[in-house]
């Protein structure tokens, strides 16, 4: 069920509301997502707001199809823009960073992304 969530950053400085489900949240074992701890879920970018846009830096990385977004002063990535394989855009959001969620509260399923 899609559900109304608000997340942020440490320091706040970087915080959105976003429309979505908890179901079919992933778990990747990448370089970059195993070594950040990321559970992510995809939305739509219509389904994605930006509440507090402060300074941002990005990362890109392995074919560059996905910006990370992550605050300048805390360092916590909460989210990134980028497209999907059909070429659709979507917005992957770091739910560990959805401040009106219990932690540990959702299942996600873990993903080989390693082997990409």
């Amino acid at each position: 069920m899609t559900e109304a969530h608000k997340g942020s950053c440490h320091c706040g400085a970087v915080a959105y509301e976003v429309d979505m489900s908890l179901d079919g949240l992933i778990e990747c074992n990448c370089s970059h997502c195993c070594r950040k701890g990321f559970v992510l879920g995809f939305v739509q970018p219509h389904a994605f707001r930006l509440t507090a846009d402060g300074p941002q830096t990005e990362y890109l990385f392995h074919n560059h199809s996905i910006r990370h977004r992550f605050c300048e002063t805390c360092g916590v990535q909460t989210f990134a823009r980028g497209t999907t394989p059909d070429g659709s855009e979507m917005v992957a959001v770091n739910v560990r960073t959805l401040t009106d969620v219990e932690p540990f509260s959702w299942t996600a399923t873990r993903v080989d992304g390693r082997s990409f």
